[in-house]
């Protein structure tokens, strides 16, 4: 979904409809002042990276995963770059049904998630801000996803991407990102769900194995920010 300019009234759903999954097969609640249990303004050491490797360009095409919000339409927009917004846990919550994580297992339902979130061409993106939502992806939807954004950056294109440091916990904080300034991220937290899966730097290595370069950012919230050179 693109968005060359401000945001219209096109974009899927916010992030965490109704149906979007907590990795047990489980409704998440959607984002609404009701359910917001916090927001928070936090230095963000990848963001900055993300956007130093794109400093003084112009006409990049980005993509963001977390769903449209206007905030990141417009900074991005200003900044001279075209837009294209996905939101992954809204899908995943339209294509999964009641088991999740084998919903998520099924061919063909991730070649229709695929279809539906990431149908772009080759080498079509300069970036992607990732944010948290790997985490709600189980193994074989996850290796999918993966491959599918390293085919559709262009080779040396960074991705950014949020993971939690604690690989044990069995929920963790559901969040909203909207970007402030170039190093500066706002952040509404909606609860605690349980992810398909955590990660540890290592597994996040494999995970991004076929990437040239994996930089890893440790926040003193236990948010673990990477950055990805494709």
């Amino acid at each position: 979904m693109l968005f060359p300019g401000p945001l219209k009234n096109v974009m899927r759903g916010s992030r965490g409809g109704p149906s979007g999954p907590n990795g047990s097969g489980q409704p998440v609640p959607p984002r609404t002042a009701e359910n917001q249990k916090g927001v928070s303004t936090r230095v963000s050491r990848g963001l900055e990276e993300f956007f130093t490797h794109i400093h003084g360009q112009s006409g990049l095409t980005l993509l963001d995963l977390g769903g449209a919000s206007q905030q990141n339409v417009s900074f991005i927009t200003d900044l001279g770059h075209r837009f294209s917004s996905e939101d992954f846990l809204q899908v995943i919550g339209e294509t999964s049904g009641a088991d999740s994580a084998a919903d998520q297992a099924n061919p063909g339902r991730i070649e229709y998630f695929l279809r539906k979130t990431l149908d772009y061409p080759e080498h079509h993106f300069d970036g992607v801000l990732i944010w948290d939502v790997l985490e709600y992806l189980a193994p074989a939807l996850l290796t999918a996803v993966v491959e599918r954004l390293h085919r559709i950056v262009r080779p040396g294109s960074y991705m950014l991407a949020f993971f939690h440091a604690d690989d044990k916990l069995e929920t963790v904080p559901y969040y909203a990102f909207r970007i402030q300034d170039m190093k500066t991220l706002h952040v509404s937290e909606y609860g605690a769900h349980r992810p398909a899966q955590l990660f540890n730097n290592r597994s996040l290595e494999k995970l991004f194995a076929s990437s040239e370069s994996v930089k890893f950012f440790l926040t003193r919230d236990r948010l673990r920010e990477v950055v990805i050179k494709a």
